[in-house]
């Protein structure tokens, strides 16, 4: 029988995507799968490099530390202070932009705990690769699907 041991922030790793940063917590192998929780850090100016897209299998929580984060959820843009917490369902079209004034943390709980650093990693591959331009969107698909995402429809062309 293996002996469980407790600590706080067993994961602590962060993960840099061109400017932002995301500091894991816990993942889902300090959870048995069920929680996975990390800050999210977002520069004045920065937007998600990740095309908009849903999650199939799991809620997203987002809770402001320090900042405001504007989502867009299902078209509709909601911003994210200091105190204020967001729940995106499952199925819910989103993506995130900094149009504030100061740099962001926002603390950020998926459960179950089917997206971890795995993905982020793979992400920040595929976003590297695209040199500041979109990034490759196959094979970004590729990745939001091993990881329980799927991505949204581009908008329609005007």
């Amino acid at each position: 029988m293996q002996q469980r041991t407790t600590r706080v922030n067993p994961s602590e790793e962060t993960i840099k995507i061109g400017p932002l940063g995301i500091r894991f917590l816990l993942t889902g192998d300090d959870s048995n799968g069920s929680v996975s929780v990390f800050e999210v850090l977002v520069p004045v100016g920065q937007k998600l490099a990740a095309p908009a897209h849903k999650n199939d299998a799991y809620e997203e929580i987002l809770y402001g530390i320090k900042g405001v984060l504007t989502w867009t959820v299902d078209g509709t843009p909601i911003e994210v202070g200091p105190g204020q917490a967001l729940c995106i369902p499952r199925g819910a079209v989103h993506r995130f932009d900094n149009l504030g004034s100061e740099d962001v943390k926002q603390l950020a709980v998926i459960t179950p705990a089917i997206m971890g650093p795995a993905y982020f990693r793979e992400a920040a591959e595929v976003i590297g690769a695209a040199a500041g331009g979109p990034p490759d969107r196959a094979k970004m698909t590729e990745v939001f699907r091993r990881h329980g995402m799927t991505v949204a429809a581009p908008p329609p062309a005007k």
